[in-house]
């Protein structure tokens, strides 16, 4: 996920509060301008399985021995796979959480 983006769903997320609040929306927060959450959480996704895919590239490469692959480059990118993947592991389980929170709101 991009600090963009994360910007972009912190800027929702404190326009519906206050709505939520009864203030008013923020009118620096245009709903048009950005996209929607759906649009974002998919975005995100590709993005990891971009990264996962160019890995899996490199690392099939040094296997099969290409010249031009480096085992540091190889184990770089495998890292950063890794690491994207956890972190998108660990937004999903914050979205559901959050979700079921708010499903075991009372109105």
């Amino acid at each position: 996920m991009s600090v963009q983006g994360i910007d972009q769903l912190l800027g929702e997320l404190r326009s519906m509060s206050s709505v939520a609040a009864g203030q008013p929306a923020s009118p620096a927060v245009d709903a048009a301008d950005q996209p929607d959450f759906g649009t974002l959480l998919k975005q995100s996704i590709d993005q990891v399985n971009q990264v996962q895919q160019s890995a899996q590239a490199q690392q099939q490469a040094f296997q099969s021995g290409d010249p031009e692959a480096n085992l540091q480059d190889v184990m770089v990118s495998l890292q950063k796979a890794s690491l994207n993947f956890q972190t998108m592991v660990q937004v999903r389980n914050k979205l559901v959480s959050a979700y079921q929170e708010i499903m075991n709101m009372q109105v």
